[in-house]
């Protein structure tokens, strides 16, 4: 009889301890679903790094995922990884992704008209260019192209020229190691209004103007103001991206950055 009630007793303990770690792991499992309702770029493996990142920091919790997985949690240029989508519209290059050394996107053309010199573009991004240059002068205003296309051997002897004056952390806040330079989508442009030098294009009415309108033309400001934490390089006002009209509308919309685009809605 002893015996009996002791294996009742303990099948019911079991039931009941049965019972309650089958309801945690239901809590949990309603958790993790809720977590990917509210941030659907939520990485289960970086799950950790999120928490620390974000005591760490002091930032939201969305901020903190967004930030993880852009890679801000560690140093620039650290697991640093070969990009996806090369001859794709979305495909991004910073410093932490990078294109490999014979990289050749796809459809360049020559951009002729509105530029330097052996300038070259991909022909999407130049036509898009096109068109914001031809409406731009509607306005008695002047856009030109000073940099497009860049191979990277031209992009390495560009920033060793730097290192000679300058040191290397102050290099890489303006110029791109070769391999990391957006420029070397065919996507990317610097632009000038054909008087003023390049690095005074934030005090021309063509500045203003494209702040206004560049959006239009799937074109974003790549390097705003305020953001350098994200995309790694100084205040640039006359390097722009472009990205398509749809998502530059977003960008333009909600004052966001390309890379936390890039990890809310197409890497996650």
């Amino acid at each position: 009889m002893k015996n009996t009630i002791i294996i009742i007793i303990f099948f019911i303990s079991f039931l009941i301890i049965s019972l309650i770690i089958f309801k945690q792991n239901q809590k949990e499992m309603q958790k993790q679903e809720d977590i990917y309702t509210i941030y659907p770029f939520y990485k289960e493996k970086y799950q950790n790094d999120y928490i620390n990142y974000q005591k760490k920091n002091n930032l939201s919790m969305r901020q903190a995922i967004l930030n993880v997985n852009i890679g801000l949690n560690h140093p620039f240029y650290e697991n640093a990884k070969e990009t996806t989508y090369n001859n794709d519209l979305t495909i991004i290059v910073n410093k932490y992704n990078y294109v490999s050394k014979d990289f050749i996107p796809n459809n360049l053309v020559s951009a002729s008209e509105y530029s330097k010199k052996g300038v070259t573009l991909q022909e999407i991004a130049y036509k898009s260019f096109l068109e914001m240059a031809h409406d731009i002068e509607k306005d008695n205003m002047h856009l030109r192209i000073i940099s497009g296309y860049r191979s990277y051997s031209y992009q390495e002897k560009l920033y060793n020229n730097y290192l000679k004056y300058d040191s290397q952390d102050l290099v890489d806040s303006y110029s791109a190691r070769p391999g990391y330079s957006e420029h070397h989508t065919g996507l990317a442009i610097d632009i000038d209004n054909g008087i003023t030098d390049y690095n005074r294009f934030h005090i021309t009415q063509e500045f203003s103007w494209m702040k206004e309108n560049a959006y239009k033309y799937g074109f974003i400001l790549r390097y705003p103001l305020g953001k350098e934490k994200i995309t790694g390089y100084k205040y640039e006002p006359w390097h722009y991206r472009y990205v398509g009209k749809d998502i530059a509308q977003y960008i333009h919309d909600n004052d966001i950055t390309y890379e936390e685009y890039y990890y809310q809605f197409i890497d996650y």
